[in-house]
């Protein structure tokens, strides 16, 4: 059986949009749900750009870690430590956790054991460097770059 260009190139269209649904249903099956494609009635529910790029992380933490290997200081099961790619101090690490929280205002007694994981990869990370002055900061939404709950790990080596 032979296909016109334009055959082959429906078809084409189909298989991407089928593959793009699927992949993007794994990518984003244990995030927060977050309306983007209702901008009809934008009532304060739609996404922002942080609240898209925080998305887009979340999806990024949870399933493709492993692809950010060369800034990945430390990886467990529920957090994820990289080195802050515009460091403001000599050691400047973000702490993730594996699970979408935008900001500290929406936790959960569900997301406890990923706040504990993060600061236990905080308290390891501040045993191995021998860390005294340090400061472990997070922002709320209003001074978020990236609305998905992270900690940065800041301290000057002497």
């Amino acid at each position: 059986m032979k296909f016109s260009p334009r055959s082959r190139f429906l078809l084409h269209i189909g298989i991407s949009a089928a593959a793009g649904i699927v992949i993007g249903g794994y990518l984003f099956a244990d995030t927060q749900p977050r309306s983007f494609l209702a901008f009809h009635k934008c009532e304060g529910t739609c996404l922002d750009v942080n609240e898209l790029i925080g998305l887009a992380a979340s999806a990024g933490i949870q399933k493709l870690a492993f692809m950010a290997a060369p800034v990945v200081i430390r990886e467990t099961e529920k957090t994820v430590v990289i080195r802050h790619p515009f460091p403001v101090a000599e050691l400047h690490y973000v702490v993730i956790p594996k699970k979408d929280i935008q900001d500290a205002a929406d936790i959960t007694d569900a997301d406890k054991e990923y706040l504990f994981d993060a600061y236990a990869a905080m308290r390891d990370i501040i045993r191995k460097e021998n860390l005294f002055a340090y400061k472990i900061i997070t922002n709320g939404p209003g001074f978020q770059t990236v609305n998905y709950l992270h900690f940065h790990l800041i301290a000057d080596l002497e």
